[in-house]
């Protein structure tokens, strides 16, 4: 079954997500939609860190958190707070293929050596700090971590619509990824 659903025209979206603050994301960054004015976040957005990501959004459109894999796990205050004082009622958590959080422990030596050359940290320091929270930042493969993710957020916040999407890197769209 083919799990990404490209988005190249505004019948691409699916209808639970039509004339929503996920539509509109969709329609803004993959179509190109003219922007409209927001004086306050009308979504949340959930994405990686990963610099090779940009979204094509108006201003004011939306709060943000980019965290390592987009993981909102340990950032879930901040969802909250966006929800409740922010008063949004949408999330688009982003994915993105060839995330650094996959296969983490692969980059092990990588990460040690990195702290130590470009940080000035001891040898032992920077092992047990990745050994540390590596495991909590690993995420397997990126689209079965943002479908766990998006079933755990809609568990916690059930009135909120929250939707899986994945960044290709390629070619800078957005997928719906197919549930």
């Amino acid at each position: 079954m083919q799990r990404l659903i490209p988005v190249t025209s505004s019948a691409d979206i699916l209808t639970d997500y039509q004339n929503t603050p996920i539509g509109a994301l969709l329609e803004y960054h993959n179509l190109g939609s003219e922007f409209d004015c927001y004086s306050q976040a009308q979504i949340l957005i959930g994405m990686c860190m990963d610099n090779r990501k940009y979204l094509r959004i108006p201003d004011n459109f939306a709060y943000i958190i980019r965290t390592g894999g987009g993981n909102l796990r340990y950032s879930e205050f901040k969802v909250s707070y966006a929800i409740a004082v922010g008063g949004v009622r949408s999330i688009a958590l982003i994915a993105h293929n060839h995330c650094g959080m996959v296969n983490l422990m692969a980059r092990r030596d990588v990460f040690i050596q990195g702290l130590i050359d470009n940080a000035g940290w001891e040898p032992e320091w920077a092992e047990q700090h990745f050994m540390h929270f590596a495991p909590m930042f690993e995420i397997g493969n990126e689209i079965d971590f943002v479908l766990s993710e998006v079933h755990r957020l809609r568990a916690r916040y059930p009135k909120i619509q929250i939707a899986p999407l994945l960044y290709r890197i390629e070619d800078n769209l957005l997928y719906l990824i197919r549930e």
